[in-house]
């Protein structure tokens, strides 16, 4: 098994290297301070973005994300968008998750159309920025509880409901809306829209104050007898029970590696500069002693490495079974969960490690271990990833077990 990275995205890596060193560190504390305030220094690095994307092959963001065809499988051994957007993303996120998160045309709902769009829809949303909206008050890590509603009349569909914390939802030029066109029939009516900004009965409820993040806006909408094009439905509109929303869920299979990859990035920049101020204070943090014989943390670093290492490689596992066609819902949700939680227990750590350093404002430290928390939270929290896991190692449906 060939676990190196391949040389044909290498340069992605350093790209996306040098703009998290050169343009998100440097602004990173700004606009933690700024909450809600748009970082105007990522309006030139999108056009940058979008030249990586489209002027070749090897771009590192999101907006290209897609799973290869069931009949690409076994045509060869495929690196494609997936695996680029996970390495990428990896180290925009060394340099600053909210900033990364900012991106123009690079929100998770183009992710979203980019899975489930037919070509007529990839093409005309082929420049929006699109945010995704799932969460509602009352339907959280359980997507099949959502009570938006999707009413057909005539050639538009009429959504009404309630959305929370939507990433970049009010800079972004449209939200794609999970709701159901019958809530009868559970989870195999929940659809997705494309609803572009400024539609009459969309509204900006609030932005919400964070944790973490603070540079990406976080939003809430209401839909009153918001009136969608029914051309702006993703995929299928026909109901099917024996499906269900499996379309919908797919952007999942998708997403949740990138999130996992964020996660290792901004625990990689933690361990990084754990590294860098023990050995200033003169700590040996060498390999070639036995644990037994290091200083204790030492022996945690190392430790903490390993885990990282771990959730890396499975990781890349579960993007590049989605580019070369595989069923991957398992391996992303393994991915997530492995690489979220020991995103979050990294930073942390590196907190304590550094004592005050750690604690104060005079590093990074602090703001990584705020940042990383909500990588184990959206795109399915933590508990949620163990369950998809636990049902499909013992083939259980999600009615068998919740």
């Amino acid at each position: 098994m060939y676990l190196e990275i391949p040389k044909k995205l290498k340069p992605v890596i350093h790209q996306a290297k040098q703009v998290a060193n050169e343009v998100f560190r440097p602004i990173s504390r700004k606009y933690d301070r700024a909450e809600h305030s748009y970082p105007k220094e990522l309006d030139m690095f999108a056009s940058i973005m979008d030249g990586m994307n489209d002027g070749s092959d090897e771009g590192a963001g999101a907006g290209k994300l897609a799973r290869a065809a069931n009949g690409e499988e076994g045509s060869g051994n495929r690196n494609g968008t997936n695996m680029r957007t996970v390495l990428g993303l990896t180290e925009l996120c060394w340099g600053d998750v909210g900033l990364a998160l900012s991106i123009p045309r690079q929100g998770l709902g183009n992710s979203a159309i980019a899975a489930v769009a037919n070509e007529e829809q990839l093409a005309r949303f082929g420049n929006t920025w699109a945010a995704m909206a799932i969460t509602e008050p009352g339907a959280g890590s359980d997507s099949g509880a959502i009570r938006t509603t999707a009413t057909l009349d005539g050639d538009h569909y009429v959504l009404n409901g309630e959305k929370i914390y939507v990433t970049a939802g009010d800079r972004a030029d449209a939200v794609v809306v999970w709701a159901t066109l019958d809530r009868n029939l559970g989870k195999a009516a929940i659809k997705s829209f494309v609803v572009e900004k400024g539609t009459p009965g969309m509204t900006l409820e609030r932005l919400e104050k964070k944790l973490g993040i603070r540079a990406s806006d976080t939003a809430a909408f209401r839909f009153e007898n918001c009136r969608v094009p029914k051309e702006n439905l993703l995929g299928d509109p026909e109901v099917s029970v024996d499906k269900g929303f499996a379309g919908a869920m797919q952007t999942f299979d998708n997403t949740r590696p990138v999130v996992a990859g964020m996660a290792i990035g901004v625990a990689s920049a933690a361990l990084e500069k754990t590294r860098e101020l023990l050995k200033r204070a003169g700590v040996d943090l060498g390999y070639q002693l036995q644990t037994w014989s290091q200083s204790a943390v030492a022996r945690e670093l190392q430790l903490l490495e390993a885990e990282l290492e771990a959730a890396r490689l499975l990781t890349l596992k579960a993007a590049w079974m989605a580019d070369n066609g595989q069923p991957n819902s398992k391996e992303a949700s393994i991915a997530k969960a492995k690489a979220g939680r020991v995103g979050n227990q990294i930073t942390l750590r590196c907190v304590e490690l550094c004592s005050s350093l750690g604690f104060s404002e005079m590093e990074l430290l602090e703001k990584w271990a705020r940042d990383s928390k909500i990588l184990d939270i959206f795109e399915g929290t933590q508990q949620i990833q163990l369950l998809i896991i636990a049902r499909r190692l013992l083939g259980k449906s999600s009615a068998e077990l919740k």
